[in-house]
């Protein structure tokens, strides 16, 4: 029997909460953080060849710009999947607003699906480190897209997208820094939110849209 996407939906929601909870026990210097932020959206997508092309579109973008992109690259497809996407002629895509190189990213995630070298059930079910080393092997995925994928596609409840500069920024204003931390900084910052780091991401993004009025990224 096929489970239902509104149940799915709302035990990773009671998930979350249970999560935050447990984040704010573990950190009390976050409890002002959720009451001002409280609802945190779950931010749960559609996984697979949909759900990565989505965030592969979204790079560098503001969020308006990428939901334009992304609705004409739909309108485009029809069909939003692997096959569908390699079938399409080379012209078919002109007109979308998709730069040349997220176009090939997305060209080498289809392919590498289609060959079998990509299985979305397998990236789901490997430790972290492995699922990153899967995603990242394919050309033009780097840490930030593999990271926010396993994130919001794959609801892996302990990683923290530090490639995000949304979210180092958000970081280092929760925890009083004047200068935004670099990545490996921000690792060591947020390893005490650990193993819950999935969900103070969701939190820190909130915090983020909240005290800037503006969304981080198209998730």
């Amino acid at each position: 029997m096929k489970s239902n996407p509104f149940n799915d939906r709302l035990r990773e929601e009671v998930i979350l909460r249970a999560h935050l909870a447990a984040l704010t026990d573990l950190d009390p210097s976050l409890v002002p953080v959720l009451a001002l932020c409280d609802p945190v959206p779950l931010r749960a997508e559609q996984g697979g060849f949909a759900g990565l092309s989505r965030i592969v579109v979204g790079q560098l973008l503001s969020v308006q710009s990428a939901a334009a992109i992304w609705e004409r690259f739909s309108d485009v497809l029809g069909e939003l999947n692997a096959k569908r996407f390699v079938q399409l002629d080379a012209d078919a895509l002109n007109g979308v607003g998709l730069s040349k190189a997220k176009s090939a990213t997305i060209r080498a995630i289809a392919l590498a699906e289609l060959s079998g070298d990509l299985d979305y059930d397998r990236v789901a079910l490997a430790s972290l480190s492995d699922a990153l080393t899967m995603l990242t092997a394919i050309k033009g995925i780097g840490p930030w897209t593999a990271e926010v994928y396993l994130s919001f596609c794959v609801g892996h409840p302990d990683i923290f997208p530090v490639g995000d500069l949304a979210l180092r920024k958000i970081v280092a204003h929760h925890m009083g820094h004047d200068v935004t931390p670099s990545i490996n900084e921000t690792i060591k910052l947020t390893q005490k939110w650990s193993p819950y780091r999935g969900a103070a991401a969701r939190l820190m993004w909130r915090y983020y849209a909240v005290t800037k009025s503006k969304e981080g990224i198209l998730i």
